[in-house]
């Protein structure tokens, strides 16, 4: 399979280093990194927040802390499961070649045992420092980033991380019920929201990286769609994502703040995806469609849209 530029072969792919551990800050750092806490970071920051909101104000510190305890060991057990499953094309990948397992400075068999501990300890730390449904919630999106995204979906279907990143949008539903007990509308729309923004961002990363997505067989939109069409997916989840992102407003009974900054955050996201797709006219080139852009605007537009919504609450109470 090969994306719609110049064909890249398996034969011209980097090849993995072989090397070992030298230090025990080696082994240390291989492990975190299986967890990608890059990864983990932007998950948290769809948890707390919401914790904020379903307090309506400023919830127990402590139970924040067994949340964030809780989340973190889950979201790196749901990362270690895909290292040690992608291990086979991590190695061809220029983006993932540095990765602990392709360097062969962890086993598979030592990152499947440090996956599957992080997933009981994270249940139990859930279970008994939080609630019976947070924990349920946060196993059921470890296991949905396991079993339909990386093992059934990655490969198969270009629709990967569209039904995929289902495991990302439930932090949202884990911070409500952490608080509440319980589920509600408000957290299915930030659910929402988080499902239609990752579209846009994932196939702005995948742009960038379309040779080594081609070189493995893996068949993410811009592998086998011209960035022409790429873009325009990637604007009309952003008008969805945008939409349902003002819809909290009546359905979570907030302020004036939250849709403010909805609104303004959604209008330069949207001027943005407009612009990458604009300059995907005509040409394939990633030097002047510039889709890091629009990955990097939304980590940003994320994390400022959840922080709105812990702090609205604060301010318009």
């Amino acid at each position: 399979m090969t994306h719609v530029g110049q064909p890249v072969t398996p034969a011209q792919a980097p090849v993995a280093d072989a090397e070992g551990p030298s230090t025990w800050k080696d082994v240390v750092g291989a492990y975190v990194g299986l967890t990608k806490p890059r990864v983990i970071e932007l998950l948290l920051l769809t948890t707390v927040p919401v914790m904020f909101f379903a307090a309506r104000g400023v919830p127990d510190l402590m139970l924040v802390v067994w949340t964030v305890i809780g989340g973190t060991l889950s979201a790196g057990s749901a990362s270690a499961y895909n290292c040690v499953y992608d291990r086979d094309i991590d190695e061809q990948m220029r983006r993932t070649r540095r990765r602990a397992l392709p360097r062969h400075i962890v086993t598979a068999h030592s990152a499947l045992v440090f996956a599957t501990v992080l997933a009981v300890v994270s249940t139990a730390v859930l279970w008994w420092g939080v609630n019976g449904l947070s924990a349920g919630l946060s196993l059921g999106a470890n296991a949905f980033y396991v079993f339909v995204y990386t093992m059934l979906l990655k490969r198969r279907t270009t629709q990967n991380i569209v039904w995929g990143g289902i495991a990302g949008c439930f932090p949202a539903l884990i911070g409500w019920t952490a608080v509440t007990g319980e589920l509600a509308w408000a957290p299915i729309v930030l659910f929402l929201v988080v499902f239609f923004w990752t579209p846009p961002h994932t196939w702005a990363l995948a742009l960038r990286y379309r040779e080594d997505y081609a070189n493995v067989d893996v068949p993410m939109l811009p592998v086998v769609k011209p960035a022409r069409e790429v873009g325009r997916q990637i604007v009309l989840y952003s008008w969805v994502m945008v939409a349902t992102s003002l819809a909290l407003w009546p359905i979570g009974n907030l302020g004036w703040f939250y849709p403010s900054a909805a609104a303004i955050l959604g209008a330069v996201f949207l001027v943005e995806a407009h612009r990458m797709w604009g300059r995907t006219r005509g040409t394939e080139s990633l030097s002047e469609i510039k889709p890091m852009r629009l990955f990097h605007h939304s980590n940003l537009y994320l994390s400022l849209l959840f922080v709105a919504v812990a702090i609205d609450p604060l301010i318009t109470r």
